[in-house]
């Protein structure tokens, strides 16, 4: 796919894919769902780790609703589950690590597009809004999912009912997210994140991410030290596994071969 849209590039195992609307804050329309979808998928395969972030002065302000797809009375349960869930589905299923690097304003579907993310660094001056029932909707985009289980119910239906910002500071204390740091630091941050991932055991990372995933689930305690037991078999026998012992042993950083 050719991307109008958005922006894709891979360079030492690091995906980095920037929402590129600025001059409509990042907003979502048709087109941009598809090339996410189609770019994390891209990535997915030939990258170890992905970064989700935006150019301009804004992370996404959610839907664009002046697009002409969403205009006169859309059929927007249709738009969720042939648009949104697509693109969702292919942050939280992708097989690497995902960052999303919250630059700015992240709004209704755009704070959720965000929150799907394996991991969240925030800028101080960003903010996450649930703006729905400003327009008498409902949080979408799994913010009913991400928000409770991350929050807690008290924070997450203030956040859905009231519809106020919640600061970077805000989000990292409440454990919205994994850290919110300086503006002038924010790039540098999630580049190293991203790169320390880019290194790692990316076969541990993922069964990581199905383990603390599908622990959302509810499988109950015993389920998840079964599924525990089977994913550190697994990891027990690869080559990363060894070298990491090796690499402990003799006190050198480990040169992980990832997937």
């Amino acid at each position: 796919m050719s991307y109008e849209t958005i922006t894709l590039e891979i360079e030492d195992g690091i995906a980095v894919l920037r929402l590129n609307r600025p001059d409509v804050m990042n907003a979502l329309n048709t087109r941009m769902r598809a090339e996410i979808a189609d770019a994390v998928r891209e990535a997915g395969g030939k990258a170890r780790v992905l970064v989700l972030t935006a150019d301009g002065r804004a992370f996404c302000s959610g839907q664009d609703l002046s697009d002409r797809a969403s205009a006169a009375l859309p059929d927007m349960e249709r738009t969720l589950r042939e648009e949104y869930v697509p693109m969702l589905k292919a942050i939280v299923d992708c097989p690497i690590p995902t960052i999303s690097a919250v630059n700015g304003a992240a709004a209704g579907a755009g704070a959720n597009l965000a929150l799907c993310a394996d991991v969240v660094i925030a800028a101080e001056s960003a903010y996450f809004l649930q703006a729905f029932t400003r327009i008498g909707l409902v949080p979408d985009a799994g913010g009913t999912y991400f928000l409770p289980r991350t929050i807690g119910s008290q924070k997450a239906m203030g956040a859905a009912l009231f519809a106020e910002k919640i600061t970077a500071a805000q989000a990292d204390a409440w454990g919205m997210i994994w850290e919110s740091v300086p503006d002038d630091a924010f790039e540098a941050t999630w580049k190293a994140r991203a790169a320390h991932l880019a290194q790692g055991p990316t076969a541990s990372y993922a069964e990581v991410k199905q383990l603390i995933r599908g622990s959302w689930e509810e499988p109950g305690l015993d389920g998840q030290l079964d599924a525990e037991g089977k994913a550190q078999g697994r990891c027990g026998k690869s080559r990363d596994f060894r070298e990491g012992v090796v690499a402990f042993l003799e006190k050198r950083p480990p040169h992980f071969e990832g997937r």
